[in-house]
């Protein structure tokens, strides 16, 4: 058996996989794979797939798996699994960063002062406590965003259509009545066809103004024009997003350059720690597999 590590992992998964068979960096060995393991760069195509005829199992290190074409890999009897419980920390945590630099103006201010500027001003900060966080989506992720949340004395609201109660939020019966109530939105949903561009003109139309909005999900669970057209107008008060249309995004992405948006390069998942949760759930998956083929 050939295990294929197609992407960047923490360098001692090798020596974990090695027990269930020969394991490869190589990715011109794609043929002669049995499992690969992924992250987000590895694109599982159906070209990709067609060129990997012993390939049995698939398994996405992360939560997404909007990279792999999951209809084919049926077709083509290939079992594909993730690793969702892995990453919550870490996006978590990252998610809370953005929604503690916003109001805090943290970007500007340390730009401002390496610049020989004193804003003590001019920057006025906002606080979490007291304020309403809605979730959209309320799955392992979000619920340690909402564990956070509450610690910072912060409400917690969500909307999630397949969940019907939860002990960390308020569930609202529909996403325009979860995003009305809200002064911070966080994103955490899949992207499928249901989730394309959920957030766009007419559901921002119903936000509070002035509404920050993080996004540690997928880049196209919002609608670029429409959010950009909102910042613009101040209807929303911030974007902070981790998460692109594409890695890297296209230097003209209009995102970019639009007013009051806090980025970073889709780094939610990149912890050290992480990255060796993923690592060993990505094992208890194989050890699983392998189990029930047997």
């Amino acid at each position: 058996m050939l295990i294929l590590i197609s992407d960047p992992f923490d360098p001692s998964l090798e020596e974990k996989l090695g027990k269930f068979g020969e394991v490869t960096t190589d990715t011109d060995r794609l043929p002669e794979a049995d499992i690969v393991l992924i992250r987000s760069k590895t694109k599982c195509t159906r070209e990709y797939i067609d060129q990997a005829p012993n390939l049995k199992l698939i398994i996405r290190g992360g939560v997404g798996t909007d990279n792999i074409d999951k209809v084919y890999c049926a077709e083509k009897g290939i079992v594909v699994h993730n690793t969702p419980k892995a990453p919550s920390i870490a996006v978590a945590e990252l998610a809370f960063a953005m929604m503690l630099a916003v109001p805090n103006h943290i970007v500007k201010a340390n730009e401002s002062m390496r610049m020989g500027e004193w804003l003590k001003k001019e920057l006025k900060r906002t606080e979490l406590h007291g304020k309403t966080l809605g979730l959209v989506g309320i799955g392992n992720i979000a619920q340690a965003v909402a564990v956070r949340a509450k610690a910072f004395g912060m409400h917690v609201i969500a909307f999630d259509k397949y969940v019907e109660s939860s002990r960390l939020a308020v569930l609202k019966p529909s996403l325009e009545e979860m995003v009305a109530a809200a002064d911070y939105i966080s994103l955490h949903v899949p992207l499928t066809d249901e989730t394309m561009h959920m957030i766009n003109k007419d559901v921002i139309a119903k936000m509070k103004d002035g509404v920050i909005i993080i996004n540690t999900g997928r880049g196209r669970t919002v609608n670029s024009t429409d959010i950009i057209a909102a910042l613009e107008s101040g209807k929303i008060g911030a974007y902070a997003t981790d998460v692109w249309p594409k890695d890297p995004p296209d230097s003209d992405y209009p995102l970019l350059k639009a007013p009051n948006v806090f980025m970073t390069p889709h780094l939610g998942a990149s912890s050290n720690e992480n990255l060796l949760r993923i690592g060993d759930e990505a094992c208890e998956r194989i050890e699983k597999f392998l189990g029930g083929e047997r």
